[in-house]
Formats: C-alpha cells, structure tokens, sequence
C-alpha cells in the first residue's frame, strides 16, 4: 500500500526552493499536482482492497424437497430396522414434537412413523387421518412432502379398505357357518323328535297288541268247552 503524503507537511524539491521567484509558482504548481496523484493513487489502492459483500446463496426448492425426503426416508429405515427401544425412542421423540408445534413437517413425520408397519405402534386409522388433515392444506407443504403424502395416503387408503373387505368376507363366512350349523341342528331336531314320535307309536301299538293279546287269553279261557274239560 503506498504512502499518503500530508498537504501540510510536503515540502517542495530543493531545487524549486533554490530557483529565482519567477519559476516557483511552476514548481508549486507540479508539487500541488505530484501530491494530487499520490492522494488519488493510494484511495485507488484503498478502494481495490475492500471486497465487495458476498450475495446470499441462491435456496434451490427442489434441493430443499430432496433433503427433507432423505431424512424422513433415513428416520423410517431406523424406524424399521432398529431395537424395540429405539423404535420407542423414535414415536416418543416424533409424538412430542408434535404436541408442541403440530406444525406440517411434525405432522407429517408423525403420520410416516405411525403409517410404517414392523413397529408397536402402528396405528394406520389414526396415520390416514393425519395425512388427510395434510392434503386438505397442500400448499403448507413441499413439493416432496406433497408427492409423499399423497402416496402415504393411497397405501394406507388401500390397505384399509382390503382390510375392511377381509373382515366382511370373514364375517360373512362365519355367519353362513352359523346358518349352516343351525340348519344342520335343525334338521338333526326335527329326526330326533320324529324318532321319538316314532318310538312312541310303537310303543302304543305293542301296548295295544298286549292287551288284544291279554283279552284273547282271558276270552279263551272263559269258554263252556274249556271249562267242562
């Protein structure tokens, strides 16, 4: 950096102040403009060191939607395939966010965890709610975490609804089960109730049969001829 001459403190060359008065204005004059050059120079330098502000880095959306999906997709892989007390660690951790800040993104990772089969707390009824709650606001959310929710909801949709269809199709076998048995006994009444009927019958007539039998005898017995004998 070069030096900054005072105004002041410059003195003229020796040989200007040697020189007969009629040339000394020529020499204060090329010493007012060596000075001028001097100043100019050096608040050139000045200016040329100072760096100019650095702009602010320009904020991608589709890197911020791509980070934000790893780290969810990074949380579920570690939801999956960790210990049981992770795992707790995990659905604790996420539950208390979002009790105090139900912000999209704390809903969001909410409704991940709790939609993810292979843990103890899969709840889908409640993880299809929350992310209903999201789609009907989507443009609280990333580009990502919009495209995630939507297909997060389609499976647990799905899911849902093929569970709901297993569990009317069992109904419906066991209740035709039921009918079918209760016919069966039905069925199974009715000839235990004829054979007894039955039963009955006969027993009557074998009855009745003895005492034709009994009357017969004591008839025979009466007779004239039987008793002359």
């Amino acid at each position: 950096m070069p030096m900054l001459l005072d105004p002041l403190s410059y003195r003229a060359p020796r040989g200007c102040a040697a020189r007969e008065p009629r040339r000394r204005g020529a020499c204060g004059a090329g010493a007012a403009a060596l000075l001028g050059t001097l100043v100019l120079s050096g608040c050139a330098s000045l200016m040329s060191n100072e760096r100019p502000p650095t702009p602010p880095p320009v904020v991608s959306p589709t890197a911020t939607s791509s980070a934000v999906l790893n780290e969810y997709l990074l949380l579920l892989q570690k939801l999956v395939q960790g210990p049981p007390s992770q795992q707790a660690e995990i659905v604790a951790a996420a539950q208390h966010d979002y009790d105090s800040a139900p912000t999209p993104s704390h809903t969001l990772k909410l409704a991940l965890i709790l939609g993810t089969p292979g843990h103890p707390a899969t709840n889908l009824t409640r993880a299809q709610g929350l992310l209903r709650e999201l789609m009907a606001n989507p443009e609280t959310l990333l580009p990502g975490e919009r495209a995630l929710t939507f297909l997060q909801l389609s499976q647990i949709d799905d899911h849902l609804t093929l569970e709901a269809e297993n569990l009317r199709l069992q109904a419906e076998a066991v209740r035709a089960d039921r009918e079918r048995v209760a016919s069966a006994n039905h069925r199974l009444q009715t000839e235990v109730d004829e054979n007894a009927r039955l039963r009955k019958e006969l027993e009557e007539a074998r009855a009745k049969l003895d005492a034709i039998a009994n009357i017969e005898r004591s008839l025979n017995e009466r007779k004239p001829g039987n008793s002359g004998r």
